[in-house]
């Protein structure tokens, strides 16, 4: 998406992020939530918390909101790019195919499709050309969901 805009694109039950439509970001309604850093669309980066916050539309945010800046290019097939504002719901798991923010032992976040395989968790890139990401499941500990993406957000004084 090229329009300079700010706009959003939130997630609707059993469809993926590409299906959806953008819309215009209404200054009027906007809410605070906590920016807490960057989240890989890549390789895994590690871990760290920054103290920001961002305004995002009220209607993507739920009681345990939170939003992360995304680095890299692994989902664009999911409508993510370098430089987005993903808003993340908590939630401690995911089903199969669910757009996730995970910690992968203990130390690095990615932000990958999930899937829970025989031998153990896939996390599975949107773009064609990475390859995904294998690992036991007891390395991987979901953080939470992908609510929406957000593209330009609003500047804040």
């Amino acid at each position: 998406m090229t329009n300079a805009a700010p706009s959003y694109l939130q997630r609707q039950p059993n469809l993926p992020l590409i299906d959806g439509n953008w819309e215009p970001i209404d200054a009027t309604d906007l809410v605070e939530i906590p920016l807490l850093g960057q989240v890989a669309a890549g390789l895994p980066m590690e871990a760290c918390l920054d103290d920001a916050t961002v305004h995002v539309p009220a209607k993507l945010v739920r009681r345990n909101t939170y939003a992360l800046r995304v680095r890299g290019d692994s989902m664009i097939d999911s409508n993510i790019f370098d430089g987005d504002v993903i808003i993340i719901e908590r939630y401690e798991s995911a089903e199969n195919g669910e757009t996730a923010v995970v910690l992968i032992n203990n130390q690095e976040v990615t932000l990958k499709k999930l899937f829970i395989e025989k031998s153990g968790v896939r996390l599975q890139p949107a773009n064609d050309s990475m390859p995904p990401i294998y690992l036991k499941n007891e390395d991987v500990q979901v953080l939470g969901l992908v609510m929406g993406v957000m593209r330009n957000p609003p500047q804040v004084a």
